[in-house]
């Protein structure tokens, strides 16, 4: 199955048809789960309308896990089967990670301000979001620090799975140290310990911002690909 998708003509014909629905479908989750968010979501007895703060960190925090996750995932397909498309999808991947990383520090610092009383504390979940927002940077660094893009691709690889081990950390800091961070209240093994009214939203905007990242991904890849392609055939005119 993923050599199927090796194939470069293959992969764009079928990421043309899947756009649209993507793009849609983004739409309207982030339409209904904004109006949820602004018009129907209760606002909480302590934080007040603080809490729709929580629509755009969470789920951005959520996406940031994912999209390093992904880009390990597809780092590891391109140094093992040398799949010609996965090394373009973790390069693809990566600023759409960085972006939602930011997006996650920003407004959990605008949300912590009137809980904590301060923009930023060296809270071991904070700390270790921002290293991942670090390991974003330093991948696009690295894969630009080489002049054979061979190099770039495989050192940026290797930082990719080493940094991996973030990830965990992240997800489970609030439980093996005693931060300010509050603990999961959505993702837990006895359910979610949020009210159903907050959870729809949330789980909306979510879905927004899981299509939007397959759709921008997408395009990527074959802004990609088309790059590489003008690329090889400027250096076979000037070989020839």
């Amino acid at each position: 199955m993923l050599h199927y998708f090796a194939n470069p003509t293959r992969f764009q014909r079928l990421s043309r048809r899947v756009e649209p629905w993507l793009l849609t479908a983004m739409l309207v989750c982030f339409g209904a789960g904004l109006y949820f968010a602004l018009f129907s979501s209760p606002v909480d007895y302590q934080q007040g309308h603080t809490v729709r703060i929580m629509y755009i960190h969470v789920p951005a925090a959520w996406m940031a896990l994912f999209c390093y996750t992904a880009m390990a995932v597809a780092a590891a397909v391109a140094m093992i089967w040398k799949h010609a498309l996965a090394d373009v999808a973790a390069k693809a991947t990566a600023p759409i990670g960085a972006a939602f990383t930011f997006l996650a520090l920003v407004t959990g610092s605008l949300w912590g301000k009137p809980m904590w009383g301060t923009w930023w504390v060296w809270d071991a979940r904070l700390t270790s979001v921002l290293v991942l927002f670090f390991l974003y940077l330093g991948y696009m660094a690295l894969r630009d620090a080489f002049d054979e893009p061979g190099r770039g691709a495989r050192a940026s690889a290797i930082l990719v799975l080493v940094g991996f081990v973030n990830v965990p950390i992240i997800k489970f800091s609030v439980d093996w140290w005693n931060t300010l961070h509050q603990p999961s209240s959505v993702l837990r093994m006895d359910g979610p310990t949020i009210h159903a009214d907050m959870l729809t939203p949330l789980f909306l905007m979510a879905a927004a911002f899981q299509f939007y990242y397959f759709w921008l991904v997408l395009v990527r890849i074959r802004r990609e690909l088309m790059v590489n392609r003008t690329r090889a055939l400027r250096h076979r005119q000037a070989s020839g």
